[in-house]
């Protein structure tokens, strides 16, 4: 059976579901003892695995579901079922919280949760273009109504800048023969499909360096697909964006897949979990204060069990935090 036959909940299983809920779950039981209906963000609703979770664990909690692809909340809707009237979708990116919690009529919310990266959805629609295993149009956008895709920076980009991309957004140590090849080959032919773009990429990488570091084209396409959808910059303004939104109580997911991913999240967690007073200060004023504590060590990782039920989970990492007082900049 296709991917695309497959009923939702059978064609993404949720990434470390129960840990997330269970990181969530006392902010949410924190606002029912406070006599508030408990409010939770779901950044990247997807196809609505982890807001199903929630939404069956705690039957009054309403979930305020952010995507940028509208048919990935078609699908999370059709999964959710009657778990729906609860759900209040907003078609957009993630750093637009405000936007979303206004257009909810609401001020704070007890609970977020940000699974970042390309959707199991999007990956397996083969007609989106994110995957380097099978040819198809070379386009990567995670809201197909955007205007620039992959093929646009391919074509339009100089040498310079996609050699930044590519280095800078894959961690590409061949990121300088990879963009000189790209600009060959589009000076012969358009490049407008993923098999022609591995083809090119193919003929920058050395073969001994394919046989250790996985697939040659790999780092490329993660490039291409975070600059198209601007993933990076959207995720560095949407973590103090969610940290400010947040209830005193309130609690804050954040999984990422990838190490750029990783140390955004880690660099604005850590900073409002620091003190802003000066080293040695005798006394620190609440307003110094940490604003979050930080609820994991590190990171937490999928069980073994989990990543052989979803071999997807192999990479993600989770961090969280519970805020404890009234927001305040970050130094």
């Amino acid at each position: 059976m296709d991917a695309d036959q497959l009923r939702p909940e059978d064609r993404h299983v949720p990434v470390m579901r129960d840990r997330v809920v269970d990181l969530l779950a006392p902010a949410v039981q924190a606002a029912l003892d406070a006599g508030r209906a408990p409010v939770a963000v779901d950044g990247t609703l997807g196809m609505g695995g982890h807001t199903e979770a929630m939404l069956t664990r705690f039957p009054e909690l309403t979930v305020i579901g952010i995507d940028r692809d509208a048919h990935a909340q078609a699908l999370a809707a059709e999964r959710l079922g009657q778990l729906a009237e609860r759900l209040v979708p907003f078609h957009g990116t993630y750093d637009l919280v405000p936007e979303a919690m206004a257009a909810a009529g609401v001020e704070k919310v007890d609970a977020a949760l940000y699974d970042l990266g390309v959707s199991s959805y999007q990956l397996d629609d083969r007609e989106r273009g994110f995957a380097y295993s099978y040819d198809a149009p070379l386009d990567m956008r995670m809201d197909d109504t955007a205007e620039r895709s992959a093929a646009t920076l391919v074509a339009e980009l100089d040498e310079h800048e996609l050699r930044r991309i590519i280095r800078r957004d894959g961690e590409e140590r061949f990121a300088g023969p990879i963009a000189r090849a790209i600009v060959r080959a589009r000076a012969e032919a358009p490049i407008e499909t993923t098999g022609r773009l591995v083809e090119v990429i193919r003929t920058a990488v050395p073969v001994a360096a394919g046989a250790t570091g996985g697939h040659p084209a790999k780092r490329t396409f993660q490039a291409l697909r975070i600059a198209v959808n601007e993933e990076l910059d959207i995720l560095d303004a949407a973590v103090p964006a969610i940290l400010d939104a947040l209830h005193v109580g309130g609690r804050l997911v954040v999984m990422s897949y990838h190490s750029l991913e990783d140390r955004i999240a880690k660099r604005h967690l850590s900073a409002w979990a620091a003190s802003t007073a000066p080293p040695g200060f005798p006394v620190v004023l609440e307003e110094h204060e940490p604003v979050v504590r930080t609820l994991t060590r590190g990171t937490e990782k999928p069980t073994e069990e989990e990543i052989l039920e979803n071999r997807r989970a192999s990479s993600a990492k989770v961090r969280a935090v519970e805020k404890i007082r009234t927001s305040r900049t970050p130094a």
